[in-house]
């Protein structure tokens, strides 16, 4: 960013900003990868299809096109600091709804209870994004982002194993038992394995609302972004609208696009592995070894950017990684296919870290509507791999992986020329 802002380091007596919002991407990951896991859970406790299923990525997704302008009036409201608050307390909500829909075992609350956690963290995401973003030099801006990512992908690679144990465990052999029984004895069955749930997520809630008062008692200090310096002030004093700035605008579409082909990589390859004929207890970790794979190029992010190599260049390079690796997939078998769908997590390790600060550089005042924007993009996490799920019911699980390649084509273009026009 090229702005300037009334940010001021946290009194020596309270945590570093740095601190907390790492502890917020934590949540951020661990919250949002546990759906790789609910989806096949849900689609065995529930009795879906694979369109079906995939609804739990929608439900949860598309809070962040429904909620980001919502978010925007919330932190003018509460301010950063009391926003995220606020956004934590709204997650351990929807957590709660996961209880009554685990005991009635009724899909449509779990949905509803994925939407009511992904708005919660369309508001934390308006907040601590930008805000990491601003926290310091713009170069560095994808670094920070990437030691945030790494926060988030441990607690995402932890997820899915932990949670996996305990609602995934002997769901083969279960899933063989079913076939054999009557009705009842089956809803029976079911209503077991729905309750497998309700203990973890107790847990998840506990631990949202203390987080949400730490933030709250915390002394994490305010940035004004409606700070501008000469430069950024004289070349938006014409401008009325964030929809007048043309890299930021193709910035939402990358954004969405990305975080499409980032949850298909995550929260199919369970799935993916299970239709390959790979055993559920081996199929539970593959989702942790996609976002170790995602931990390992945040990693080289840190490392290289800027001093190696600039954040548009690692967002070219990620961007035909994704390519590579997404026809290595569709054109291979077996673990050698299921792997090259996790290294998707190290092609899209460095794309997130990029695409915010090209997309905010430069909008000053229009900075909290740029970031309410971008996370309106994060629903692309909705509605991509639900197409995803209706290609692999029309064909099958593998082809369906073509649906990444032209989104990855895009992301390529977007480094290459839409991050420069202004």
């Amino acid at each position: 960013m090229t702005q300037s802002s009334s940010y001021q380091p946290a009194q020596k007596s309270g945590l570093n900003p740095i601190f907390i919002i790492g502890a917020l991407f934590f949540i951020f990951g661990f919250v949002t990868w546990l759906n790789s896991v609910l989806i096949p859970y849900l689609k065995i406790a529930c009795q879906l299809n694979h369109f079906q299923s995939y609804l739990v990525a929608f439900a949860f997704y598309i809070a962040y096109l429904v909620m980001a302008p919502v978010s925007t009036k919330a932190l003018n409201v509460f301010g950063f600091k009391n926003g995220m608050a606020v956004g934590l307390v709204i997650m351990a909500i929807g957590a709660l709804i996961f209880i009554p829909a685990a005991m009635t075992r009724t899909y449509n609350l779990f949905l509803l209870g994925l939407f009511v956690q992904g708005s919660g963290l369309a508001i934390l995401q308006t907040a601590s994004n930008p805000y990491i973003t601003i926290l310091g030099p713009a170069e560095s801006a994808a670094k920070r982002i990437s030691i945030m990512g790494i926060c988030n992908k441990l607690a995402g690679a932890a997820a899915p194993a932990i949670l996996g144990s305990i609602i995934l465990k002997d769901t083969k052999s279960f899933e063989e038992n079913l076939a054999n029984l009557n009705d009842i004895a089956k809803a029976a069955q079911l209503d077991e394995l729905a309750s497998r749930v309700i203990t973890p997520y107790l847990a998840i809630i506990a631990v949202l609302a203390i987080l949400a008062f730490l933030i709250y008692r915390s002394s994490l200090p305010e940035i004004d972004t409606n700070a501008e310096d000469e430069s950024v002030a004289a070349s938006n004093s014409g401008k009325t609208s964030v929809l007048q700035f043309p890299h930021l605008v193709l910035g939402v579409i990358t954004l969405f696009l990305y975080v499409g082909v980032e949850v298909i990589a995550g929260d199919t390859i369970i799935s993916y592995g299970l239709s390959q004929g790979i055993s559920p207890d081996t199929a539970t970790f593959f989702t942790t070894y996609t976002l170790i794979a995602m931990v390992v190029g945040y990693i080289l992010g840190i490392i290289c950017i800027p001093k190696y190599i600039k954040q548009e260049n690692a967002l070219k390079l990620c961007a035909v990684l994704g390519i590579a690796f997404a026809m290595v997939a569709i054109f291979s078998s077996g673990y050698t296919s299921v792997l090259a769908i996790a290294l998707l997590g190290l092609a899209n390790a460095l794309m997130w870290p990029a695409i915010w600060p090209l997309a905010l550089n430069g909008l000053g005042r229009f900075t909290k509507a740029g970031s309410s924007l971008l996370v309106m993009g994060i629903a692309g996490g909705a509605v991509i791999p639900l197409l995803y799920g209706a290609l692999a019911d029309a064909f099958n699980s593998q082809q369906a992986y073509w649906i990444m390649v032209p989104c990855y084509l895009f992301i390529w273009f977007y480094a290459v020329k839409g991050s420069k026009i202004r």
